[in-house]
This record gives structure tokens, sequence and C-alpha cells, in this order.
């Protein structure tokens, strides 16, 4: 598997870097984790090729994690795309884009595609859910948006990504974490709590008892940024990409 983190930023384009999405690729299945209201760009931007996403796993559903969606829709739709796409997410996926759809663009949900877009929802109780070769499971966390927020963990081309999503401190990310080759872990901010997120101290607090093959930090905030050369941790940047 190949992971590629087209954008690891925050929600507010902290250090010019795109909001949240992360590229899973295999011979067989190319997959977004999150896709955030920049995220078409960014793929444009590293000549990432929207219309080879076969799924987008969502781990909740603030604009900066799934606001992306629209556009990438859209975007199938005027490339006259024909593959199918196949969004899973939480509980409330499919009315959150309903809505965002039809708020960005007025009937844009009515409109005959030549792609069978397909939305499936789970909900987060740890339970395998199987998108041909992907297969997908995930944990509520502590993160308010109005929908279920989940942890992830992602198998495919024979490897385990593991992501945090938003969350304050939760010992379901120990699951999200186990047995993964690579686990993203979200850590917003160095030393300020701020509600519903993680900062660095509950990152150092926890992290000795994530048991994942490599740690790698994302969605950083201003703070983190500021400090990035003397963080200990792997971080994350737009267009990094590891093979696993």
């Amino acid at each position: 598997m190949k992971i590629s983190f087209v954008g690891s930023g925050d929600a507010f384009g902290s250090g010019g870097r795109f909001q949240t999405c992360i590229r899973l690729q295999s011979a067989e299945c190319v997959a977004l984790v999150d896709c955030g209201a920049t995220s078409l760009t960014a793929m444009k931007a590293q000549h990432l090729d929207p219309g080879e996403v076969d799924a987008v796993v969502l781990s909740h559903l603030h604009g900066d994690h799934f606001g992306g969606l629209p556009f990438l829709v859209l975007d199938g739709q005027f490339t006259r795309r024909t593959r199918p796409l196949t969004v899973l997410g939480p509980t409330g996926t499919a009315e959150r884009l309903r809505v965002a759809m039809e708020t960005f663009y007025p009937g844009s949900t009515a409109v005959h595609r030549r792609y069978v877009l397909r939305v499936v929802e789970f909900d987060g109780a740890g339970d395998w859910v199987e998108l041909g070769p992907l297969v997908v499971r995930g944990w509520q966390v502590d993160h308010a948006s109005g929908a279920p927020a989940l942890a992830l963990q992602a198998q495919l081309g024979g490897a385990t990504f593991g992501y945090s999503g938003d969350t304050a401190w939760t010992d379901a990310l120990y699951q999200a974490a186990e047995d993964t080759d690579v686990f993203a872990c979200e850590a917003y901010t160095y030393d300020k709590p701020v509600r519903y997120h993680l900062d660095l101290a509950d990152l150092r607090a926890h992290s000795d008892r994530l048991a994942t093959g490599r740690l790698i930090l994302t969605h950083l905030g201003p703070t983190m940024l500021d400090r990035i050369d003397g963080i200990e941790y792997e971080t994350a940047t737009d267009g990094l990409t590891i093979d696993v």
C-alpha cells in the first residue's frame, strides 16, 4: 500500500497546508481517508487523478474533513467519470452530503450521473466493513460534529493504516493504532488544550502504548508548526508518500 498525505493541515490552512486528505493506494483500489474542502485542489496540484478514487472513508462530518466531497462528486460528473464511487462514513453522512451539495449547487443532487455514487454508513462499533479490496472499521471518539466522530483502521494491499480522526484523548485510539503499519494521529496544538482535540502533551502521555509500526502526526495547527523542528515525533507534510 502507498500512503500519501495529500493534505496535512488544520481547518484554517495554517502554514499554507491543505486540509485533511490521506490517499491509500494498492494495485486494486484507491481510497481517500477524509476529503477536506481543499482536497480536489490538493490532488490536482500533486498530479493525482481524482477519477482514480474508488472510495472515500470519512472520520467525521466537519468541513475540513468532508467538505471536498461535493466538489469530488461534481468533478466526476463534468469529467464524464464512469468509475463507481463509494463513500463510507458515520451515521448521518448521506443526509449531510445531500444538504452540502444542495447548499453549494442547488439542484445538483437530482442531475443524472454516468457513474454510481453509493453512500454507506457505519456505526463505529469496531466491526469490519468490506468495500471490495478495502476493509475498514471505526471506533467512536470524542469530537462534536453533529454526528458520530470516528477513529479508523483500513486494510488494503496487505497493509494496515490507522487514523485518529479529530478527538480529545480517548482509549479508543489504542484500538485504532493496534497492529497498524502506520498510525496517523492528529496533534493540533503544542501545549494548549483545545476541546475535542489532541495536543502534544496528550500524545506524549500515551504514545508508548500505541502499538503501531510508525506514528506520524498530522492536522497540525500554528503552535505545532512554530516548533516543528523540535518535535520528537515524525510529522506529516503535504505530499509525504510512504510505501508499506
